[in-house]
């Protein structure tokens, strides 16, 4: 085992791309949320895609058969409609085997059926001379990307669709004689094959977004009730594979299928699991549920600094760390209020004799400075719901410096000797 690893095989101090520890409780919920076919509800989008796309076919179809005199030849058209049917429905029998998953290769093959589609429409209206007026199969390719949507990741949808839109573009400007009369026509065909798709995926991502803030913010509030040291959700992970390794280890030593004296490289797996515990049982100790919260957020651990090194937070009642928590949230999920280099640097402390006679019932209570130091966030931005959450933390006074917002707040909380 690398002396830059725990027993876990978690390399210590390595950092997410985005700035987090890659193991933490955000980092694992948004990296599952993103897995192929575990994104929570984008199932339900895909099945109404799925219908809308069928819908489109069925009345492109008709369309099709009902102009086939129009057509000098429509072989290569009704090929083109016979395969994206067989696409349409296998697609949809694979994914519902596979459970809502499409790896890049079946996608890739799909693809290519898909390109072949639109290159026998094209032939097959190329003829009439109007793309406008004509296309159907080719048409339908770009609905036929919508339950896809949900199902791959959005740079590949946009690559599609953008190829989708050239191939319209240059069919349309080759063989379409462009009047005041054909224009119109053109652009509407052009924006029914291609738009769908845009705006699916645009909707699709927002969503997950959606859902993965919501994922985490409920993750982070489990938080709030915590005592005032504890561990996090990682880290009560990893104690309890730390114990189910321990407890083999002691098993196999009373059982006899470890000998005694332990040779050196068991000896060397138990030395690292007693100083993983006791780095656990230290972390405890001075690792507050505030700090839990930050660092084992996706969100809050890229914007939110915390700044407690007497661990005050953890002082602070249950209605406070929820009011808290909920400002923090609501500063940095508005994005009318800030900008994208927005930060928020959350101070507590220290407790000073001055702020020390500010407390009540003799000396009972302590009122804990919290100052909240922002950056990119302005002032008449700050919305109404923010200024309700900082009052259940306590008394606070707001003050603007370079399109920034300070807050400080007096938390009167619980005398920690008095207890």
């Amino acid at each position: 085992m690398s002396i830059d690893e725990n027993t876990l095989g978690v390399v210590r101090g390595r950092r997410a791309a985005r700035g987090l520890p890659i193991s933490s409780t955000g980092a694992r919920s948004l990296r599952q949320a993103r897995a192929a076919g575990a994104t929570l509800g984008t199932g339900y989008l895909g099945l109404g895609a799925a219908v809308i796309a069928g819908l489109q076919a069925v009345y492109g179809l008709v369309f099709f058969l009902s102009h086939l005199a129009d057509y000098p030849s429509v072989a290569p058209a009704l090929v083109a409609w016979l395969l994206y049917i067989a696409t349409f429905v296998g697609t949809a029998a694979l994914v519902t085997i596979r459970g809502e998953r499409l790896t890049g290769s079946v996608f890739a093959v799909i693809g290519g059926v898909l390109v072949v589609v639109v290159a026998l429409d094209f032939i097959a209206i190329a003829p009439l001379h109007d793309v406008g007026a004509f296309a159907t199969a080719s048409v339908a390719v770009g609905f036929g990307l919508l339950p896809i949507v949900t199902l791959r990741p959005a740079r590949e949808i946009v690559v599609a669709t953008g190829v989708l839109l050239v191939a319209f573009v240059v069919m349309v400007l080759v063989t379409t004689p462009l009047t005041a009369d054909t224009v119109p026509q053109q652009l509407s065909v052009i924006a029914l094959a291609v738009l769908p798709s845009a705006v699916a995926t645009s909707i699709v991502q927002r969503f997950r977004r959606m859902v993965q803030v919501e994922l985490d913010r409920v993750l982070v509030q489990s938080n709030v009730t915590q005592p005032r040291f504890a561990v996090g959700m990682l880290a009560s992970d990893e104690l309890a594979r730390l114990d189910l390794a321990a407890e083999k280890l002691l098993d196999g030593v009373a059982g006899g299928d470890v000998p005694l004296p332990l040779a050196p490289k068991v000896a060397s797996q138990a030395a690292s699991l007693a100083t993983e515990l006791r780095l656990h049982l230290i972390e405890g100790r001075r690792e507050t549920w505030l700090h839990h919260a930050v660092t084992e957020s996706e969100y809050l651990g890229r914007s939110v600094t915390l700044v407690d090194p007497s661990s005050l937070a953890g002082l602070l009642a249950p209605p406070q760390r929820d009011g808290l928590l909920q400002a923090v949230w609501l500063l940095l999920g508005d994005s009318k209020s800030r900008t994208p280099g927005t930060t928020i640097t959350l101070t507590l402390g220290p407790v000073t004799a001055s702020t020390k006679s500010i407390a009540s019932l003799a000396g009972r209570s302590v009122d804990v400075p919290v100052v909240l130091t922002t950056t990119g966030i302005r002032r008449n931005r700050v919305t109404p719901a923010t200024w309700n959450a900082l009052e259940r933390v306590g008394e606070y006074t707001a003050s603007t410096h370079e399109q920034s917002v300070m807050i400080k707040l007096h938390c009167i909380v619980d005398n920690p000797a008095e207890s």
